[in-house]
C-alpha cells in the first residue's frame, strides 16, 4: 500500500482564493522564552496561526453555503474518510457526460482537471479554470456520490455569483473538497481517498490533510 499526499503545503502569505487573505503564521511561545518556565535543557515553541477557513486544500460541509446546513462538528467521518475513489480526467466545464460510465454511488468523485499546475501564480485564480456544471453536480447527487472533489480553485464557475455546484452538492450533504493537487498519482479506480477536518463547531470549512492509499 502506498500513501499519496493530495495537499498543498500552508505557508505564510500565500494565496489561495483571489481576494482572500494568506495565512500569518508565527509563534505563541519561542524555544528562547519557554526556557524562563521549564528545567535547565528542556525547552518547547507553541505556533500560532491566523488564517481564514478557506485556506490550501479545504473541505466545505453544508454550512458554508446553508444557513441550517451542519458544520465541520457534524461531518459524518463516513463521507470523507477511506472512500473507494474514482478519478475523472476532466477539463474545462465538466458536465453529466464525464460521468455517463461511471459507478460513483458511495464514492469520492475526484475531477482530476491538471488545474493545480498553477498554484502560486496569478494563472490559477483565472476565471477559465475548470469547474463543475450544474448538470454535472446534479448527476453527482442524484447517484449517489460520497465526496466531490477537484484541483482546481474552485469546484463552480467564476464567472457569475452563482454557484449550483456548491449548491447542489452541499444541500444533498455531499463535502466538496477544493484545491486538491498530484490526483496524477491516482488510478482511475482502486485508490481509497481521506480528507478529514479537525471538529470544529462553528466553522463550515477547514484545511484537511487529504491523502489516498493505493495498492
Amino acid at each position: 500500500m502506498r500513501l499519496v499526499d493530495l495537499s498543498h503545503d500552508i505557508e505564510h502569505g500565500m494565496i489561495t482564493y483571489p481576494g482572500l487573505p494568506g495565512p500569518d503564521i508565527g509563534e505563541h511561545l519561542t524555544f528562547d522564552a519557554s526556557c524562563e518556565q521549564y528545567a535547565a535543557g528542556t525547552e518547547f515553541t507553541i505556533g500560532r496561526i491566523s488564517m481564514v477557513s478557506n485556506t490550501g486544500t479545504y473541505l466545505d460541509t453544508p454550512a458554508h453555503r446553508y444557513r441550517d446546513g451542519h458544520d465541520l462538528a457534524g461531518l459524518p467521518l463516513e463521507r470523507c474518510a477511506d472512500l473507494p475513489a474514482v478519478v475523472i480526467d476532466a477539463d474545462g466545464p465538466i458536465g453529466v457526460d464525464a460521468f455517463s460510465d461511471v459507478a460513483v454511488s458511495g464514492t469520492a468523485v475526484l475531477l482530476r482537471t491538471g488545474w493545480d499546475r498553477h498554484w502560486g501564480t496569478e494563472r490559477y485564480g483565472d476565471p477559465g479554470h475548470a469547474h463543475l456544471t450544474a448538470d454535472g453536480a446534479r448527476a453527482l447527487v442524484d447517484r449517489g456520490a460520497a465526496l466531490v472533489g477537484i484541483d482546481s480553485v474552485n469546484i463552480d464557475a467564476t464567472t457569475t455569483g452563482e454557484r449550483p455546484a456548491h449548491s447542489l452538492l452541499l444541500g444533498a450533504g455531499i463535502p466538496a473538497v477544493e484545491h486538491l493537487t498530484h490526483l496524477l498519482e491516482l488510478p482511475a479506480t482502486g485508490a481509497r481517498f481521506t480528507a478529514v477536518p479537525p471538529k470544529v463547531r462553528g466553522l463550515a470549512t477547514f484545511p484537511v490533510r487529504a491523502f489516498a492509499s493505493v495498492p
